[in-house]
């Protein structure tokens, strides 16, 4: 008995030696790593992106995936592991938008569905988790409300989906200082080391950062356990680094890694001789010659690369090639400075079979719509500005500068653009259900019910209220109707079509501009001041949730007469008869006295002083049911609200 349970010792610790693993890198080689897309090595440290390309997604794992579920009888038994490793981030505008990087557990080296730009190229969106087992660690350098960043230099803990399980500002504790809290910039191009022990038996994650330089904190900066984080491992997983970016340069660089699954700490590595990078330089600060050998040969090839490139257009625009159907593709200014990416038209012409009838989604004052299907098997939907659109190349733009920087789940979200010649188009994503218009007025196939009804309110409330407060500037819609409100697969409301956006600094009042937007959605003071406010957009918001309840149009036919669906409304509430306006569609399906909150609401929001209107944020909580006393408040009194009620008021 002795001797077999000897044996069994000697064949476990075999096992366990083979399968354990250690290592170090003091520096990188290109056959250390395996480099997934844009990543590669450059003077022997990893580059994850890569600047040239617009939208980049880098990733470096290591070749072997690691067990974390060992085969063994207790099957709920998790590995641990330690491992450091120091990385550097280096924006070449220290003001553009920042990425970072983001350690990574994934049982697959390329998961499903990754993005770029905030989504660190390994994670679909914000609404999908997902699909693969996925553990992160984020190193993030930006800040999007939308995933609930507390600010855009911090560090995450990532479970299947880019909004964090639990985040904390990057730093250290200074424990010879009573554990003061020492904040760390992760992108000023300063060498930064990171370690992070994973417990696999406690469950439990703890992560460190510091400056190269100074020792090991002994408090971590962030500690997460959960025994949630075993549904996000798999028995074999791969472990590396990933980052992603859109246009805006943001060199993200590892510069050395050890790690450790054997029970003890990751050995430590050699920070002599390691390069520092800096704002002057995007290489170390000490070059060789051979490096400056190599930066003259490549700036002679790179500039007779460009002049073969410019050749090469002048041909196409000037030589046999030339066709004035051809693809416009003089790179335009705010092109740059945007996020979106541009289609080629050959593809969008294919994606919608040359634009067939069959494919027509609908059309308006910009054009037609047609549902598309690009090669990767994405639905889209393609608009095509007419030539003749009175709002023209000129809201075109401003289409593409606003929705290509807005990222919200209730936000219809636009994937990029393509322009030929004068004619003009925009890709978005593809909404299976249609507009709200469809659901709500005259006789739709099918009626929307109260809960969906509401829920479409909450979603587009919540993203107005992005666009006003959630984002670095405020962005008027300007045209919000239901027939600019789309419904996703599962019925959830996304906020659409921003031809006619304005943009502002916050703090700013904006300027006089023409008056734009929609009859009977229009606020009143917009006809003797045309300058759109925030209010202005919550009184087009108010027209809506009547449109909601009601299931009427906003102009609207009642004892013969024609008059505004506020004024409906307002009739029937200083009657005492509010009731008698609600969708006889919805009969049954609510309480009283939640639905004639809602009413109120709405006439709140479209009262004709534009400061006694509530601010999307009262409204969203209003519709949450945080904030119902607010249709009491004496600022919003309906009592008071009478077609005059705001002539003699200042707006």
């Amino acid at each position: 008995m002795l001797l077999q349970i000897l044996v069994f010792l000697i064949l476990l610790t075999t096992y366990s030696s083979i399968n354990a693993l250690d290592f170090l890198f003091n520096s990188f080689s290109i056959s250390d790593l395996t480099l997934i897309q844009d990543a590669k090595v450059d003077s022997s440290v990893i580059r994850l992106t890569n600047d040239t390309n617009q939208f980049s997604i880098g990733r470096a794992f290591y070749p072997i995936p690691i067990p974390v579920k060992p085969n063994t009888n207790n099957n709920t038994q998790i590995s641990s592991f330690s491992t450091s490793f120091i990385f550097s981030i280096l924006p070449q505008i220290t003001s553009s938008p920042g990425f970072g990087l983001a350690f990574v557990l994934s049982n697959s080296t390329s998961p499903p569905g990754a993005i770029s730009g905030q989504y660190f190229g390994i994670f679909s969106n914000s609404t999908v988790p997902t699909v693969s087992p996925l553990l992160a660690i984020e190193f993030d350098t930006g800040r999007n409300p939308e995933f609930n960043d507390p600010d855009e230099n911090h560090v995450g803990i990532d479970l299947n989906n880019i909004e964090s399980a639990k985040t904390q500002t990057a730093g250290y504790y200074n424990s010879s200082n009573g554990d003061k809290f020492v904040p760390v910039n992760m992108r000023n191009g300063q060498n930064i080391r990171a370690w992070i022990e994973f417990d696999g038996t406690q469950l439990e994650i703890n992560v460190t950062i510091a400056p190269v330089g100074v020792s090991k904190p002994s408090k971590p900066l962030l500690t997460y356990r959960d025994p949630i984080i075993a549904n996000y491992v798999s028995d074999q997983m791969f472990i590396g680094f990933s980052a992603s970016k859109v246009t805006w340069i943001e060199p993200q660089r590892i510069l050395a890694w050890s790690f450790s699954d054997t029970g003890s700490i990751a050995r430590d590595i050699n920070v002599t001789g390691l390069p520092v990078f800096s704002p002057d330089s995007s290489s170390s600060s000490s070059i060789s010659a051979g490096a400056i050998a190599g930066i003259v040969i490549g700036s002679f090839l790179g500039t007779s690369l460009c002049f073969l490139c410019l050749y090469w257009i002048w041909f196409r625009k000037n030589g046999k090639f030339h066709s004035g159907e051809e693809e416009d593709n003089e790179i335009e200014e705010w092109e740059l400075e945007y996020w979106p990416h541009r289609f080629s038209y050959e593809e969008l012409n294919e994606s919608t079979k040359g634009f067939s009838s069959d494919g027509l989604l609908g059309f308006g004052g910009f054009g037609k719509v047609y549902k598309g299907t690009l090669q990767n098997g994405t639905e889209v939907a393609v608009k095509c500005v007419s030539h003749d659109s009175k709002q023209g190349l000129r809201e075109f733009m401003a289409e593409i500068s606003s929705m290509g920087r807005l990222q919200h789940k209730n936000l219809v979200h636009i994937k990029g653009w393509c322009r030929k010649g004068s004619q003009l188009m925009l890709v978005y994503d593809y909404l299976p259900n249609g507009s709200l218009n469809d659901w709500i007025f005259d006789k739709p196939k099918q009626v929307l019910n109260w809960i969906g009804r509401k829920q479409v309110m909450i979603d587009v409330a919540e993203g107005l209220h992005y666009l006003h407060y959630g984002w670095d500037q405020v962005v008027l819609h300007r045209d919000i109707k239901s027939s600019n409100i789309l419904l996703d697969a599962e019925m959830r409301g996304r906020l659409g079509d921003f031809g006619l956006a304005k943009l502002y600094q916050h703090g700013q009042v904006p300027g006089t501009t023409r008056v734009v937007g929609t009859l009977g959605y229009l606020a009143p003071e917009l006809a003797v001041l045309a300058s759109p406010t925030q209010a202005s957009d919550v009184y087009s918001f108010g027209v809506v949730i009547l449109e909601i309840v009601c299931g009427r149009r906003p102009i609207v036919t009642w004892t013969e007469d024609e008059l505004l669906l506020i004024d409906f409304v307002r009739e029937l509430y200083e009657q005492g008869e509010l009731s008698k306006c609600v969708d006889v569609r919805i009969a049954g399906e609510y309480k009283t006295d939640e639905i004639e909150n809602v009413l109120k609401l709405g006439l709140a929001c479209c009262h004709p002083v534009p400061k006694q209107r509530p601010t999307m944020k009262e409204v969203v909580a209003v519709l949450l049911g945080e904030g119902s006393s607010l249709v009491a408040q004496p600022g919003h009194l309906l009592s008071h609200l009478s077609r005059s009620g705001g002539s003699g008021e200042d707006v």
